[in-house]
């Protein structure tokens, strides 16, 4: 058991240092391309949201209801591309680990009936497993649900 959390461990290790990238690089913004949909936050934390226009080595430009506004960069705490983007995908796959997870967790703690008293083991190890499975799936979803699917391009932190 111990030997599986490692290889666990050791995995997400590695996914979650591939996942990583430089996000205080404005040149991450040269990406943009006009019209999507955006949200910037500034240093005081207030949110601005609209489609991009353009992007300067000292601003970012994007058009909200009132018309086309700007913010310098020295003002930019963070950028967001306000996509919804496999958000059913990634929901379905942490629905299916946390099933995964759950059937693992339920199959462990399953107790076999000794030999030297009366029990009824109906289901055996599979049915505290999907118990498991079903309880664990249903937790995934939520988490999945609840993970933010917007793509942060550019962050920094405050100073």
């Amino acid at each position: 058991m111990r030997k599986i959390f490692l290889l666990l461990f050791v995995l997400g290790l590695s996914c979650a240092a591939f996942a990583q990238t430089d996000r205080a690089s404005w040149v991450n913004l040269s990406g943009l391309r006009p019209g999507q949909q955006i949200q910037v936050v500034g240093m005081t934390s207030k949110k601005h949201s609209g489609n991009f226009v353009s992007i300067s080595d000292t601003a970012i430009s994007y058009r909200e209801t009132t018309g086309e506004q700007s913010i310098l960069k020295q003002d930019v705490l963070s950028v967001k591309l306000m996509e919804n983007k496999h958000r059913l995908r990634n929901t379905l796959i942490v629905a299916g680990v946390g099933a995964g997870v759950g059937a693992v967790i339920g199959a462990a703690l399953h107790k076999p009936c000794s030999s030297q008293s009366f029990c009824l083991d109906i289901g055996g190890a599979a049915l505290p497993a999907g118990i498991g499975a079903v309880l664990g799936g249903v937790g995934g979803a939520v988490v999945g649900i609840l993970l933010p699917s917007h793509s942060t391009i550019y962050h920094v932190s405050s100073h």
